[in-house]
């Protein structure tokens, strides 16, 4: 059975509607560890050694947080800074994270028609996190498409509730290996492919 690791940025989790459910909903599962990375470094002294040991530790590895400023929060980009290190994740000997499934869990405050050609944002959500596609190719990782709550503000608590049993089915079934890469590869999101439960 795969172990996961959800490294967990939001900085103001204490107004978030949608990640509290989702946390809510996976926190306790077995072989999930939720590393909340404010909570654990609220002065942004970052731990690398002990980041590296959770990494090695765990299979498949989720960066959940906020879309802020089509990216993520700013200790997210510092743990990637530092801990994600050459010689170590990358590099000629850098392969400790070769094979391990990534990918990002996130809101929007936007819908998802705001993102792409046509939209008010310009690109879709695939195109804005290819900065994170790269750097698992760097790491030699198994980048996966993310999985998306859209409409932040304005998401109705029904819906919020759904979306978190979607994200913990698809945990479930990526624990137990059930998707295979080529279905991952061909989905836009991870929500289209896990049925609500």
């Amino acid at each position: 059975m795969a172990k996961i690791l959800i490294l967990f940025a939001h900085p103001a989790l204490e107004k978030s509607k949608v990640h509290k459910t989702l946390l809510k909903h996976v926190g306790n599962m077995e072989d999930v560890y939720v590393n909340d990375l404010y909570e654990a470094y609220p002065e942004f002294d970052i731990d690398v050694e002990r980041e590296q040991r959770l990494l090695l530790s765990h299979d498949i590895i989720i960066f959940q947080h906020p879309f802020y400023w089509y990216s993520a929060p700013a200790l997210l980009k510092q743990w990637q800074d530092l801990v994600l290190e050459h010689g170590w994740a990358y590099g000629k000997t850098g392969n400790r994270l070769a094979g391990k499934k990534v990918f990002n869990v996130i809101s929007t405050g936007g819908s998802l028609s705001a993102y792409g050609e046509t939209g008010r944002n310009r690109y879709t959500i695939r195109e804005l996190l290819r900065p994170f596609e790269q750097t698992a190719y760097l790491c030699k990782m198994e980048y996966l498409p993310p999985f998306v709550v859209a409409d932040a503000y304005k998401i109705d608590p029904e819906e919020v509730r759904q979306q978190a049993s979607h994200y913990q089915s698809l945990l479930t079934a990526l624990k137990l290996s059930k998707l295979s890469g080529n279905y991952l590869a061909q989905t836009r999101y991870l929500n289209d492919i896990i049925p609500a439960s």
